[in-house]
């Protein structure tokens, strides 16, 4: 198997993504758009395609004109539905390629927070019923018309959604890790300034209950192997 890891930001990496990755004996490759000499895989390339987060819009094409190439390579890998897994501005790009409105959300959410699973017609990834998932967002997204509704949250309806068999976007971050946390608590502390119902302390981020880590990435693997298994 062959992933690609789209990363936008050197602090929003996959985390625990390359973990299930090096157990499956899979080969990684990274395409960092913030660094000068990044280039584009062939759309059908690769087996798994990971689109990660960042600080930037997907309206932000001015300042960083490879969103819209980024998006050129998931609108195609959406029509021939290739495994895809977007997260956080991932999952907003997803959302952009498929041609819905992204746009800032009625909450920032920036911490660990509860999120529903819904029950969509049709096949669909199941998540539970309740979790609690790391959040690190303040725009949200249209959802596709002919796309699963998978989860919503009090602070942001649109959570999750899925488009044919295999490509899944999360507003959410089940990669998440104790480093890659701390991470972006260092690089994005500027983000827990302003006060909100959903943005919580950073020592509250850096130290949830370990049994976060554990159920999230749990749900990380269950979300991959969907993605990845054959039809």
């Amino acid at each position: 198997m062959k992933v690609t890891v789209f990363q936008h930001v050197p602090f929003e990496g996959p985390a625990y993504i390359e973990q299930w990755a090096r157990r499956r004996g899979a080969q990684v490759d990274w395409v960092r758009f913030y660094e000068p000499t990044w280039q584009l895989p062939a759309p059908d390339e690769p087996d798994l395609l990971v689109i990660m987060g960042g600080p930037m819009s997907v309206n932000d094409v001015e300042q960083y004109p490879w969103l819209e190439a980024e998006r050129g390579v998931l609108a195609l890998r959406i029509a021939d539905d290739l495994p895809t897994l977007g997260i956080c501005l991932g999952a907003q790009q997803i959302a952009a390629a498929a041609g819905c409105a992204v746009y800032p959300g009625p909450e920032r959410e920036i911490g660990w927070f509860p999120v529903r699973g819904l029950m969509p017609n049709g096949p669909a990834f199941r998540f539970p019923e309740q979790f609690t998932a790391l959040h690190w967002h303040g725009e949200t997204f249209d959802l596709p018309d002919d796309a699963l509704w998978l989860a919503s949250s009090d602070g942001c309806p649109h959570q999750a959604f899925q488009l044919g068999r295999h490509v899944l976007a999360l507003q959410f971050h089940l990669e998440a890790t104790p480093e890659s946390v701390r991470e972006l608590v260092a690089h994005a502390a500027e983000d827990l300034q302003k006060p909100g119902r959903f943005v919580q302390a950073a020592d509250d981020i850096l130290s949830p209950p370990e049994e976060y880590f554990r159920e999230a990435n749990r749900l990380m693997d269950q979300v991959l192997e969907y993605v990845t298994a054959a039809d």
